[in-house]
């Protein structure tokens, strides 16, 4: 089994050789290790693989030699103290500092000929409360700010960085202790995969921060999706959600049965239920059936609400990875691994349980072409013909076709980029820089698209994508691209 350590680095020569020797000698291997100064100055990962015996001893030697810390509340802010250019103009705030018992583990400052000097300060901490009272304490004495990490490019000491990041991610989000510990292993994953590949590592903390803000922004009262109502035959109607984050979620009705296509993060779960409550009479004695197009997570999060999910024996076989506490066909990627497990984390992902799902089309074994046709799904007088793609986007993903009506859900394959609201479009630039590109294969889903369209007769047809708002096209006088 794989472990990531996520320790703190010893100041003293011979360090890392020292954590080597003691997985050596448990006779585990180093897959890797991620150390950046210029980030974190006492931060180290290391991934060994070894036995669960062996991962316990390695955690006690680690610790015992000063690697690994007990996990506590305890925290570190950056501070900024505005104090007057004369001498012993700092005393004051040192006193308050000693006053409540606060240790300084970093220190800068400069005149600057205004008159003050600004002392930036490195601060460790116990809990909210004391924060809270020593800033507003401090502020009677001089000007004060809590500095934001994007502002600041510093090498500070005592894992400061990576810390207080992460922090500012709980924080957003509501999350506990466990999250913090997979935020700051994916965090340096993610910037690991990307400074190999020559972008700025402060890039990949700023698209992360900006991400987990999106998410944050759009709960509760900023939960303002974009809805429409669609007739699509004689007896169904559809209702299409698009969220300000994630994927959407269209719901078929014809009468009094009901179809959901996909249904997006699991952090909107209370205000997506509301949402379904206000548009379904009676939505708690309903059956509640859902097919998904692709087993992406920002399409799955609220699964577990549903009755029985229809799926294909490839996403059925992630979803239960996933459920299992494994790599998905997401995570097997190294590239999106991490920001895939970032996203679960923010999230509050809910893994299906797989007796719910229901898998009503077989995968082949092997696909050579873009689309291949895997059954048929009915539901009231609409007819699809469903196909399945060649792992282009993902492993699994379905595309649904009806001939007569003139429709089709594409899932991720296409989206709808030029209609989305604006916070679909920031949501929807992110994930491409966190993982490089949201296609597992950007050039074979290119290929589906083109097979997609290449099934359609000519004429006027209603695509919904799984982002951004129902695009109406003319196959013979229009061909569209993503």
């Amino acid at each position: 089994m794989k472990k990531t350590y996520a320790t703190t680095l010893p100041d003293h020569v011979g360090a890392f050789l020292q954590a080597c020797r003691i997985f050596s000698d448990l006779g585990m291997n180093i897959t890797r290790s991620s150390y950046n100064k210029a980030i974190d100055s006492n931060m180290l990962f290391i991934d060994a693989v070894g036995t669960e015996a062996q991962h316990e001893e390695a955690g006690k030697r680690l610790f015992e030699c000063g690697y690994l810390q007990p996990d506590g509340d305890r925290n570190v802010i950056l501070a900024e103290f505005t104090i007057k250019d004369e001498p012993g103009g700092i005393i004051s705030i040192l006193e308050l500092i000693r006053k409540y018992s606060i240790n300084i583990s970093y220190i800068s400052s400069q005149e600057d000929g205004s008159g003050f000097q600004r002392f930036k300060m490195g601060l460790f901490v116990d809990n909210h409360d004391m924060v809270d009272a020593f800033l507003k304490e401090a502020d009677t004495i001089c000007r004060v700010k809590v500095i934001d990490y994007n502002r600041s490019k510093t090498n500070f000491d005592n894992s400061i960085f990576y810390n207080s990041f992460v922090g500012e991610l709980t924080d957003s989000m509501g999350l506990g202790e466990d999250a913090r510990r997979e935020l700051i292993i994916n965090t340096n994953l993610a910037m690991q995969n990307l400074d190999e590949r020559g972008l700025s590592p402060y890039q990949t903390f700023d698209n992360i921060s900006r991400f987990a803000g999106l998410l944050a922004a759009a709960r509760g009262e900023g939960f303002n999706p974009r809805i429409s109502r669609h007739r699509l035959s004689e007896k169904t109607s559809l209702t299409l959600i698009e969220p300000p984050c994630g994927s959407n979620t269209a719901i078929l009705r014809s009468d009094d049965s009901y179809l959901f296509i996909d249904c997006g993060h699991s952090c909107y779960r209370e205000e997506m239920l509301r949402l379904f409550d206000s548009l379904i009479p009676g939505f708690e004695s309903i059956k509640k059936s859902i097919l998904i197009t692709h087993a992406d997570l920002d399409h799955c999060g609220l699964l577990n609400e549903f009755d029985e999910v229809f799926t294909n024996s490839k996403s059925a076989e992630s979803l239960k990875l996933g459920f299992e506490g494994k790599d998905d066909f997401r995570e097997i990627n190294p590239l999106h691994k991490p920001y895939v497990r970032i996203c679960k984390t923010l999230t509050s992902y809910d893994p299906v349980e797989p007796g719910r799902l229901n898998i009503r089309f077989e995968s082949p074994e092997k696909q050579d072409s873009p689309l291949v046709q895997i059954g048929f799904f009915d539901f009231a007088d609409l007819h699809f013909e469903v196909y399945q793609g060649a792992g282009g986007h993902l492993p699994g993903e379905m595309v649904l076709i009806d001939y007569d009506n003139r429709i089709v859900f594409p899932g991720d394959i296409y989206v709808n980029l030029k209609d989305m609201t604006p916070e679909q479009s920031e949501y929807n630039r992110c994930a491409p820089i966190l993982m490089t590109s949201v296609d597992t294969n950007p050039a074979l889903c290119a290929k589906e698209r083109e097979a997609i369209f290449g099934r359609l007769g000519a004429g006027s047809w209603t695509i919904f994508g799984a982002h951004g708002a129902v695009k109406e096209i003319t196959v013979g006088q229009l061909r569209p691209a993503k």
